[in-house]
Formats: C-alpha cells, structure tokens, sequence
C-alpha cells in the first residue's frame, strides 16, 4: 500500500473521530459543565501526547511556548462555543455548521492581502442559503446553539490561519502538544471561576470524556500530525469535508437524531459549498488529463 494511501486512511479514521466528537460532547455535559469538560478533555490529551513525544517536547524555547499560548488561548476559544452550541442544537447540524471554516478561512485570508479564488465566494454564497435552511425558524430566528457553532468555525478558521504564520517559527510538535495544555489550562481556570470542576461521575460521561481525550484530541491531533506529511492539501480537504457526514450518522444511528426535510437540504448546500470552496476542480481535471497522457505514452509500441 502507498504511503499517501496510509495518510488518506489515517485521515479518514481522525475524521471519523472528529465526526462523533459532537454526540460525546453532548454525552458529557450530562454529568459536567462546558470549561469543566474543556479541561478534563484537553488536560488527558496532553498528558498523553506528552507522553508519546516526550523525547520531542523537552526544553521548548520562548517564543515556542509563546506561540503556544497564543493557539491554546484559540483553541480553547474553539471549543467553549463548540461545547456551549451543543448544549442546544443537533450534534448533527453541529458538525455541518462548524465544517463552515472551510469557508471561512480563504475569507479571512482576505485580511492578510490573500485574495481567495472566486469559487471559494460562490461558496460562501451557497453556504449561506444552507445555513438559513439549516437553522432559522419560521420566525426567521436562529437559535443561541446555532450561533455558537457557527462562531467555532469563526475561531477554528482563525486557529488554522494563526498557525499557518506561528508554525514556521517554533517546533511542530512541541507548538502542537504544549497548545493542548494550555487550552487544558484556561478550561481549567474558567471552570474554578466560575463552575464548580469535578470529576465525570457516571459510565456514561467517563466513556464521552475517555472518547474525546483519546480518540478525538490526542490520537486525532498525532495522526493528523503525521498523515499529513504524506498526503496534499487537496486530499486533506476533501477527507476532511466528510466530518459533518460522519456526525449525522452517529447521531442517527446512536440517538436516532435526525432533521427535518429542509434542514437537510440545507446540510447538503453546507456540504456541497465545502465542497466547492475546498476543490480546485481546474486543476484536478487538468491532473487527470495529464495522468492520462502519461499512461497512454508508457503503452505506446517502442
């Protein structure tokens, strides 16, 4: 098997992980608070992934530990609206709105002078129709729930682009490890503030949190660390498009969660606007003719 073929199956397994992070999270604010969870959550997932790259993560410099704080204090942005928006909307009209930071990161690219390719507007066009169908009510509302997760796109897309310009800087994996404790840090220090912390006290909120420690924070952030030097950007996002799908069906088939006719139209705009904002279909067809080019050269009679 070919090493992207690995990347792209290792991918899909995080994906997969990501796609049921929403029915977990929804699970464990039974028995815990929003910052509570936060910082269970991503306190295990550094103990872990300090643990599996505890060679790496000695003596980080600064700036490292600098830039660190900066994505956990985004990260952890990302998942207060995400675990707050869960607590009052589908887990899988979660997963559709938050796969909006596909859009939204060419957008905000805008203010960094990058101007993002016309179909990524197209894009956002459609999404915006698949938004309205997906949550407003016939009184032309949205709900609190709905608003938060479309904010977790806002600052998940931020915490992609931030990282894009810090990474550079510091060491992959100790920016990548170090940021998990510190978003551990501030769930931790919001939930003494103002929650009262404790410990998961039923099988079921220990399974949630045990789920989105292992599976969906540390393994998911080590695999994606990995995989993605083995495969492009394009396969990534196309892979990574699917998150919304996966948390529709384990909400369907583990809560019997489903939506109305129109919400899901209004998913498949969502997708189908990822999809398009994602892709270069240009050049992906210019490959294809390429790679048929070269296959009909190897077959020609010396």
């Amino acid at each position: 098997m070919k090493a992207q073929t690995k990347a792209d199956l290792a991918m899909l397994l995080v994906t997969l992980f990501w796609g049921s992070s929403y029915l977990f999270m929804q699970m464990g604010l039974t028995d815990l608070a929003t910052f509570n969870l936060i910082g269970i959550r991503f306190g295990i997932a550094f103990v872990l992934a300090a643990l599996f790259f505890h060679k790496r993560i000695l003596r980080p410099s600064r700036k490292t530990v600098w830039h660190a704080l900066i994505l956990g204090a985004i990260l952890f942005g990302v998942f207060a609206t995400v675990t707050a928006g869960v607590k009052t909307t589908a887990a899988s009209q979660a997963g559709f709105l938050v796969s909006l930071t596909v859009i939204f990161v060419p957008l905000l690219s805008i203010l960094l002078k990058n101007r993002p390719e016309n179909r990524v507007f197209f894009g956002a066009a459609l999404a915006v129709v698949g938004i309205g169908m997906l949550t407003l009510t016939e009184h032309l509302q949205i709900s609190r729930g709905d608003l938060l997760c479309i904010a977790a796109a806002l600052c998940y897309a931020t915490h992609i682009i931030v990282t894009g310009k810090l990474a550079p800087q510091s060491d992959a994996i100790q920016l990548g490890v170090y940021q998990l404790g510190f978003a551990a840090l501030f769930g931790l220090l919001f939930s003494f503030a103002i929650e009262t912390p404790r410990l998961p006290h039923s099988p079921k909120a220990w399974l949630a949190v045990l789920v989105l420690s292992i599976l969906c924070s540390a393994i998911g952030f080590v695999v994606q660390t990995i995989a993605q030097q083995y495969t492009s950007p394009t396969h990534t996002g196309l892979i990574f498009s699917l998150e919304p799908v996966f948390a529709a069906v384990f909400a369907f088939l583990l809560t019997g969660e489903t939506l109305s006719v129109r919400g899901y139209i209004g998913a498949a705009l969502v997708l189908v606007s990822v999809l398009i904002a994602e892709i270069d279909f240009k050049q992906w067809r210019r490959g294809k003719k390429q790679n048929t080019a070269t296959i009909a050269k190897q077959d020609l009679p010396l």
